[in-house]
């Protein structure tokens, strides 16, 4: 058997409506990766259109959990950031980096702070400039076009994609550090949406694109990122991983669609996960 990789996975988990952790995991180990969650808050439910939401801050935890990692020794193969809730836990993660990633750990960020041309209301402004120094430490980052917008410090607008703009965001984006990155909500035309890679190593650019279903449908980023990490650690190509996390986040989106079920409460991935796997070759 095939060494197994180890993932730290730092992200909020809902309770209910499938986003962040709850994508994560299942994801991950459905590609046959040992998945080590940190959590940054527990939620009830996703906030996302759900009313009545509980929520605990886990910051105080992550202090936590760095410090008996450390003393346990652990090492790991990739370190997957998503959503954070303050400068404190931007700072903790900072400090996580430093101490578990070696030579060969693969990092991702995904610097969930806006969406639709702003920033989420919990995100500040220095909170947005610290994500950046987050990205600038990750082997790939995978932000969405209005995240990229903040990134670059540059008007965000909703307009068709140009393929010599996307490049060129594409190019600048990993100017900041990141060896890799994917742009997420790519779209030339309205019939169909995906992302564009830039992979720095090899200078190529990438292009996978779906059939694009009405709706807003949450957790949809997290899948696609989650998807794109497990293509990566079972050794498939840049590419490859990209276009099979967004054919199988567009098949999610499609089977939801298709079954009727509210989007609120997030895609129904878990029956397509046996596809997943043989589509990235993990058994």
């Amino acid at each position: 058997m095939k060494k197994q990789p180890r993932v730290a996975a730092i992200h909020d988990l809902s309770g209910f409506g499938r986003c962040s952790l709850s994508i994560v995991l299942p994801v991950l180990s459905a590609a046959g990766i040992e998945t080590c969650p940190i959590p940054t808050a527990v939620f009830s439910s996703h906030t996302g259109g759900l009313p009545g939401v509980w929520h605990q801050d886990l910051t105080e935890a992550m202090d936590g959990f760095l410090k008996q990692w450390k003393q346990l020794g652990l090492t790991f193969d990739a370190i997957y950031v998503g959503f954070l809730g303050s400068e404190k836990q931007i700072s903790i993660v900072k400090e996580f980096l430093q101490t578990f990633s070696g030579p060969k750990t693969f990092i991702l960020v995904d610097p969930a702070m806006a969406d639709h041309g702003v920033l989420y209301q919990t995100y500040t402004k220095e909170m947005a400039e610290e994500t950046a120094e987050l990205c600038s430490a990750a082997d790939l980052i995978v932000p969405n076009r209005t995240e990229s917008a903040f990134l670059l410090q540059e008007p965000y607008e909703e307009k068709p994609c140009v393929r010599e703009e996307i490049e060129s965001q594409l190019r600048r984006l990993s100017d900041l550090g990141p060896r890799k990155v994917v742009l997420t909500g790519v779209w030339f035309a309205p019939a169909l949406l995906g992302a564009a890679g830039f992979d720095r190593d090899t200078g190529k650019f990438s292009y996978a694109l779906a059939p694009k279903i009405q709706g807003n449908y949450h957790g949809t980023g997290d899948l696609l990122a989650s998807s794109l990490l497990a293509g990566i650690l079972n050794h498939i190509s840049f590419e490859g991983a990209l276009q099979a996390a967004v054919d199988f986040t567009a098949l999610s989106i499609r089977t939801t669609w298709e079954a009727g079920t509210d989007p609120r409460y997030g895609v129904l991935f878990e029956p397509l996960l046996p596809q997943f796997q043989k589509a990235i070759g993990c058994f």
